[in-house]
């Protein structure tokens, strides 16, 4: 069967249109190592400027503090609430005074601050080429191999 298949061109096209249906499971694997590779490198290249500064340490740690403190916060609250039902209670009578247009503010600055923060990964994400296993052993690829682009984009652009 090999040869008539080779004949015929009729191999690549079965694994063509079998990959349609189900995917290869090697390239989804190069493509998981390559991503963790470049989140390696990425993290890398955070660290290579150095910030000593004591107004820049303050920044980085600001940055950092939003998501912990609202989980610790809502465990606080739960705890406060076990430890001090009728403190809790007469809190919470509080924040019922607090008005309508207040809570939808609050409500668009945490949407906000986390939808940015998502934008901003989201659009940070690099497509990575095919890639083969024999490549990636034999060191064929750089860093600028994986930052090319989309190769089925470039096929594409190519028929046009």
């Amino acid at each position: 069967m090999g040869l008539i298949s080779e004949l015929l061109g009729l191999g690549k096209s079965v694994g063509q249109v079998a990959e349609v249906f189900v995917p290869n499971k090697t390239k989804a694997q190069t493509q998981a190592h390559l991503r963790a590779l470049g989140a390696q490198s990425q993290f890398a290249a955070e660290f290579q400027i150095q910030r000593n500064g004591y107004f820049d340490r303050f920044v980085d740690a600001l940055n950092r503090l939003p998501r912990p403190v609202m989980a610790l916060g809502t465990v606080g609250l739960f705890s406060y609430a076990m430890i001090d039902p009728a403190g809790f209670a007469t809190r919470m009578q509080g924040l019922d005074y607090v008005p309508d247009p207040l809570w939808w503010l609050l409500g668009a600055i945490v949407s906000f601050y986390f939808g940015a923060r998502e934008m901003h990964h989201f659009r940070q994400k690099k497509v990575m080429p095919d890639v083969t296993p024999a490549q990636i052993q034999m060191g064929l690829l750089n860093e600028q191999t994986l930052l090319d682009g989309n190769a089925a984009l470039e096929d594409w652009r190519r028929t046009q």
